[in-house]
């Protein structure tokens, strides 16, 4: 029986191409908690020990920085509304995927508004994942 975040990489497989990395350690999720002072969300540590970062619905689509591989999570990352977000990843029109620092919600920050839309706003790591094809602009119209 696959675990939640392993059921989740499926089902992103079976939607569309993924390139994800060899996943990080809970040693190194705690070193760099400990060296940020932040918590990650639940969902997300549980992520990065699956894959630490990685690429979605290539060719474009969405990137996840991870720790332990390039791209690297910045907490200092100048592309947020404020401090209270870290960036986490990038969809491919630029604008940043991230995590307010005292909740496990992941939001896409409009740049171009200056701005968080209500329906771009997810509950937790894994609600974002499994909308990601329709955040992307994969849906059921374009499978034949």
């Amino acid at each position: 029986m696959p675990t939640e975040p392993e059921a989740v990489a499926d089902l992103l497989r079976s939607q569309g191409r993924m390139a994800f990395v060899e996943p990080t350690t809970e040693t190194t999720i705690d070193a760099f908690e400990a060296e940020h002072g932040i918590r990650l969300p639940s969902q997300l540590k549980q992520w990065l020990l699956v894959s630490d970062g990685g690429d979605f619905f290539l060719p474009a689509g969405f990137q996840l920085r991870g720790l332990a591989h390039q791209p690297l999570i910045d907490v200092d990352d100048p592309d947020r509304p404020d401090d209270n977000y870290i960036v986490i990843g990038a969809l491919s029109s630029g604008d940043p995927v991230l995590f307010e620092r005292s909740s496990d919600r992941i939001s896409i920050y409009n740049r171009e508004a200056g701005r968080i839309e209500a329906n771009e706003s997810f509950d937790d790591f894994f609600t974002f994942l499994t909308d990601l094809a329709a955040v992307v602009g994969i849906g059921d119209d374009d499978v034949e």
